[in-house]
């Protein structure tokens, strides 16, 4: 990537020499060649909100910025293109979306993230520590950049405007009014799931901006929890890629003695997971890990693996982390483990499932979703 700090070797993670797909687009670029040409001060606190792969902070790494990520691969290919370019440890301090955010803001950075609701909270939280004289600039593609983003920048921080596009991207730049009334931070939201759930009917959920359907449950989730395994008694089950944790709620309900391990890339979602989880009282053994799928978890360590994989990366649609996520699930299961895993009917997850596992078994289905399970052998 060429910028106005130089040539910069970049890689998303992890690194997969198959990929394709770039560690920065035009809206990333397009940003930095604006606050070159704009000189604008980096003197103060930068802080870059929904770098995707760390190319901006790499860039900027010189002025000792400060990264706020949902994403945990995000902040590890971060780390990796830092040292990559040579950056001193520590010279960029990294955080998460779940982190206290910096107490004063002079340059806020924003990367649009797809998730308005996410932006709602981030800005909420961000906006005490923005001051009259904060340098605001976000930055987007142009389909990811609507009339609703723009009011949620007008509503929380001041009056918007929009640059020009180029390359498809498009700038934002906001002044900020410290006077402005922007009410409460509406996240975490919660709900209450309807009848006709098993274990799971009635339960409280805990969602933070930015999960999957926050503000509902979404007819895949609702189909998987109406045909989960029966429990057995004992298990270790892993919810992988666990959202706002109600499918893995549901198995410790129906299982208090189970020990269940909510795994997530996403920090607010974790942080959901955690909470629907104490929010329903469950008396049994949990863990919650923010990670790369299931890296770092013992391989035979598992007796079941529920899974309902995403089909994108950001803007991105790919295979690649469904594949990644039955590879790991093979790995942690024991012999005789199983992997129960909900889809889209048209992704064909039978028959990765069949190649990986030898096997793959219709649990239930409908005209939209499938439930399907794999079991070690």
């Amino acid at each position: 990537m060429t910028t106005p700090w130089g040539e910069l070797e970049l890689s998303r993670f992890p690194e997969d020499p198959h990929d394709r797909l770039r560690a920065w687009d035009a809206s990333d670029a397009y940003l930095l060649r604006h606050l070159a040409q704009e000189r604008i001060p980096l003197s103060g606190t930068v802080v870059v909100l929904g770098d995707r792969w760390g190319a901006l902070v790499t860039a900027l790494a010189e002025h000792r910025p400060t990264q706020i990520t949902d994403s945990f691969l995000s902040q590890e290919a971060t780390r990796a293109n830092l040292a990559r370019a040579g950056v001193a440890p520590g010279a960029v301090r990294l955080l998460t979306t779940q982190d206290p955010p910096p107490e004063r803001v002079d340059v806020l950075l924003v990367r649009v993230p797809k998730s308005l609701a996410l932006l709602e909270d981030q800005l909420l939280r961000l906006a005490p520590a923005v001051h009259a004289d904060t340098v605001v600039v976000g930055t987007g593609m142009v389909k990811e950049i609507h009339t609703s983003t723009l009011r949620l920048f007008e509503r929380i921080l001041g009056p918007t405007r929009t640059s020009l596009a180029e390359q498809k991207a498009r700038l934002i730049f906001c002044a900020p009014d410290p006077t402005l009334e922007r009410g409460t931070n509406p996240w975490p939201y919660g709900y209450t799931l309807p009848e006709g759930l098993g274990a799971v009917s009635g339960a409280a959920v805990v969602n933070h901006a930015g999960v999957f359907c926050a503000d509902r449950l979404d007819i895949g989730t609702r189909f998987f929890l109406q045909h989960l395994p029966a429990g057995r008694g004992g298990r270790r089950v892993v919810d992988l890629g666990c959202g706002n944790g109600v499918v893995g709620t549901a198995m410790a309900l129906a299982d208090p003695d189970a020990e269940v391990l909510f795994v997530d890339e996403s920090f607010q979602a974790v942080a959901s997971a955690e909470a629907t989880y104490k929010a329903n009282g469950v008396p049994g053994h949990a863990e919650f890990r923010v990670g790369d799928g299931l890296a770092g978890v013992a391989a035979g360590s598992a007796d079941l693996v529920l899974n309902n994989p995403p089909f994108h990366s950001h803007q991105a649609l790919t295979d690649t982390t469904a594949w990644r996520m039955f590879t790991g699930a093979r790995r942690v299961l024991r012999p005789g483990g199983e992997l129960w895993v909900i889809g889209n009917r048209h992704l064909g997850y039978h028959m990765k499932l069949r190649r990986l596992f030898g096997n793959s078994q219709l649990v239930a289905g409908d005209a939209k979703f499938v439930v399907l399970r794999a079991v070690k052998k």
